[in-house]
């Protein structure tokens, strides 16, 4: 049994992780809150990111939080072409299509940075890689920190802009009752690829905030999707509060897994949390916010 200063350790490092998969999962359930459908091809577009966000650092010697910027607008502009060039088209509407339009995305993303980048994994180094902040007894990690804060932060202003704003209100109006909305002169269609591209943005910045403490590769995309979708199951499909208080008991969860059952059988406590959600609270712990 570990110690009690060890299990605080955990809950907090658990707290600081669990932010970012926040930020990852909001743009995963605002995709499907607006256009009602399981976006497959998420984790191949965080790889996209983190690929984005490395050779932003790599190449054009940008710090990887000053990356966050730029890369959150490339990466929504990315979004909002790939719906309303690909999938969109693709689709024609129907969820089905729509589907099956995400896997493909996804397949031809997986396969496309393999040929690029080969099956190499990649890391940065950056001067406060290794920093600790001393609390008590506990060294929290610098980088952590910090992209737990940003990940936060940039949840706030997301659900600002969706309940403050004109557009805000647009996208949930469309969320609603697409039908209604079209009647008062919602283009559901820009709507639908500005929520997309949203819900990609989203993406980038998470890849920033990672890749200090994470590495790259073509199949990076596969550890976080099946934590994002845990998170929006476990949280309410659409809900925002359920997103972000879902990512933080999943990173506790898989904290705690590591800590009881060791590093390689630690995720299994995601999956646990997973069956358990669909089996006892299928509607998540929060009802659907549109």
């Amino acid at each position: 049994m570990p110690s009690l200063d060890i299990l605080v350790a955990g809950v907090v490092n658990g707290l600081l992780t669990g932010g970012v998969y926040a930020l990852v999962a909001l743009g995963l359930t605002l995709i499907y809150g607006v256009l009602h459908i399981v976006n497959f091809a998420h984790g191949s577009l965080l790889m996209v990111a983190m690929f984005g966000a490395w050779m932003l650092v790599s190449w054009v010697g940008l710090d990887p939080y000053v990356a966050l910027l730029p890369l959150t607008g490339i990466m929504f502009v990315v979004g909002w072409a790939l719906y309303a060039g690909v999938i969109g088209r693709i689709s024609h509407g129907d969820d089905r299509g729509i589907l099956l339009a995400t896997l493909g995305v996804a397949v031809v993303l997986d396969n496309l940075a393999l040929v690029l980048f080969t099956g190499d994994t990649r890391t940065i180094d950056t001067p406060y890689q290794f920093a600790v902040l001393e609390a008590g007894p506990l060294l929290l990690s610098v980088p952590r920190l910090i992209s737990f804060a940003v990940a936060l932060a940039m949840a706030g202003v997301l659900w600002a802009f969706m309940t403050l704003t004109d557009t805000g209100r647009a996208i949930r109006a469309v969320a609603r009752e697409p039908d209604g909305a079209r009647l008062v002169g919602i283009r559901s269609q820009r709507i639908f690829a500005l929520s997309y591209g949203i819900g990609i943005a989203t993406l980038g910045a998470a890849a920033c905030l990672l890749l200090p403490t994470f590495y790259v590769s073509p199949q990076v995309g596969n550890a976080f999707v099946l934590v994002a979708f845990t998170i929006v199951v476990l949280g309410g499909m659409g809900s925002f509060p359920g997103a972000v208080v879902g990512g933080l008991i999943i990173g506790v969860t898989e904290s705690l897994g590591g800590l009881f059952l060791g590093e390689s059988l630690g995720p299994i406590g995601i999956s646990l949390v997973f069956i358990a959600v669909l089996l006892f609270r299928p509607t998540g712990l929060f009802r659907t916010a549109r």
